[in-house]
Formats: structure tokens, C-alpha cells, sequence
């Protein structure tokens, strides 16, 4: 029997999710496309699961697209494919159910990530990289531009000069150089890549899940908006969280000099 594209292994209320594609860099293909939108529509639909941590198996995160995929590999003598049809159908998909995860997701990063790799990564809400890893924004590289996210993601984290200098010039950027710059959460020594994201995946999940959420979609609508309608927003979400009881625990244990137990999802 064939391993699966993508292992699946919890740790009380984390769930990791391992691309498992190793001998082609964890490129996809449609078949790990498949596979990993439907593990994360499974850990979104399981209560028990409150941090995510999405990571790849071998030596690499993820290479991108696997240019020899049928849906994409130009064919000599053929009509030229129409790329349009693997982002609708499976990269928009996939962006936008991770930016929709009813629980935190941190990436852990490793060796390459590059084109919709590096940007399957940035998708997740904070992004922990060993220090050999490497992202490459090699659209350019093959007469593309940026997707999976890209180019709404670059300019967002980075500002738009360096977001035009990484997805023009396609360079290497280190791990390191990629958190100094807000690309990335953080930037670990190698051997310290596992524990660190146990710790923090640990950490996230003891935290309020629906408050960790709501911060995420703020954050990311308070791009399109004016201060007085940012300010707006704030009210109307804060306003739904301070009926939760996630809210009532936290005062409650604050005042009690206790730790809170948060448990809303």
C-alpha cells in the first residue's frame, strides 16, 4: 500500500499535518492537493482540535508545483494548458481554507520552500523556519507571477519594495534574513526547529481558539479599511467575544490569580 501524501498525528489538542511527497520535494500534484485540503476540512470539523501544525516530511517544506503534473506540463504539439484551472480549482481552495481554520495553524519550515510552497507556508498564521531553510519566490523564473496567495500575501507582510523585489528577482532569502524583514515569525537554530513548534503549538492551543481566530480575520480585513471602520469592526467582534465564555473564564482566572481554562471553538 502506497504511503499517504499526507501523515496525520495528534498530540493531545495539536493536530500536525506532514506532507509527505519527500522524493519530490513535497511538490504537489493533485493527488497531495486532494489530500491536504481534505486533512485540514478534518481537523476544522474535529472539536478536539485546537492548533494545527502543517509540516513536510524529508528534507525539504515544499518545492511548488510539480511541473511535470499533467494539469500543468506543457506538451509539445499540444494546445498550451490553461493555468488558470489548477488555481481555481485546487490553490484557491486551499489558500482560502487555511485563512479560514477555526483554530490557529503555524507552519513549520525546513529546508526549501519555494513558489506555492513559500506561499502555502506564509498562509498560515505564524511561520517557524530552521535556519537552512530558504524561501524563493520562483515564479518569475518560469514566466509566472506569484499565486497561492502571493500577491495579496508579499506587500501585506513586507511592504510593496521588498514584496516587488522578492517576486521579480526570485532570490534565495534565508530564514533568518526572511525574520528580520516580518516575513516569517521566527527563525530557529535547526535543531531546535521540533521542540520550538511543539512549544508554541502547545501554547496556542491553551490559549482562547475563538479569540486567536477573530484576531487573524481583524487583522486581515482591517487592511481594506479606514481607521473609523476598523474601529467599527473592533467593536462588532469584540462585542461577540465578550458573550463567549471564554471571556468570563479569563477575567475569572485573572481575578483568581489562576490559570484560565479556555474551552470555545
Amino acid at each position: 500500500m502506497n504511503e499517504a501524501l499526507v501523515l496525520v498525528a495528534d498530540s493531545g489538542p495539536v493536530r500536525t499535518l506532514r506532507l509527505n511527497r519527500p522524493e519530490a520535494l513535497n511538490s504537489f500534484n493533485v493527488e497531495l492537493h486532494l489530500a491536504l485540503k481534505s486533512a485540514l476540512d478534518q481537523a476544522a470539523a474535529d472539536p478536539s482540535v485546537r492548533c494545527v501544525v502543517l509540516a513536510a516530511a524529508g528534507r525539504a517544506f515544499c518545492a511548488g508545483q510539480d511541473l511535470t503534473d499533467p494539469m500543468v506540463a506543457p506538451e509539445a504539439g499540444a494546445p498550451a494548458k490553461d493555468l488558470s484551472r489548477i488555481i481555481e480549482t485546487h490553490y484557491a481552495p486551499l489558500v482560502l481554507r487555511l485563512r479560514s481554520m477555526p483554530v490557529p495553524v503555524v507552519a513549520m519550515v525546513q529546508g526549501v520552500a519555494a513558489g506555492a510552497g513559500a506561499n502555502l507556508a506564509l498562509c498560515c498564521d505564524l511561520v517557524v523556519a530552521g535556519r537552512s531553510a530558504s524561501f524563493i519566490q520562483a515564479f518569475t523564473k518560469i514566466g509566472l507571477l506569484p499565486d497561492t496567495g502571493g500577491t495579496w500575501l508579499l506587500p501585506r507582510l513586507v511592504g510593496t519594495a521588498r514584496a516587488m523585489g522578492l517576486a521579480m528577482l526570485g532570490d534565495k532569502l534565508p530564514a533568518a534574513n526572511a525574520a528580520a524583514m516580518g516575513l516569517i515569525w521566527q527563525c530557529v537554530e535547526d535543531a531546535e526547529l521540533a521542540l520550538t513548534v511543539d512549544h508554541l503549538a502547545a501554547r496556542l492551543a491553551a490559549m482562547p481558539t475563538k479569540a486567536l481566530v477573530a484576531t487573524r480575520q481583524a487583522l486581515a480585513e482591517a487592511q481594506q479599511l479606514d481607521l473609523s471602520s476598523a474601529l467599527a469592526n473592533e467593536a462588532r467582534v469584540q462585542r461577540e467575544l465578550g458573550f463567549a465564555n471564554d471571556y468570563a473564564e479569563g477575567v475569572a482566572a485573572f481575578g483568581a490569580k489562576r490559570a484560565p481554562v479556555f474551552g470555545d471553538r
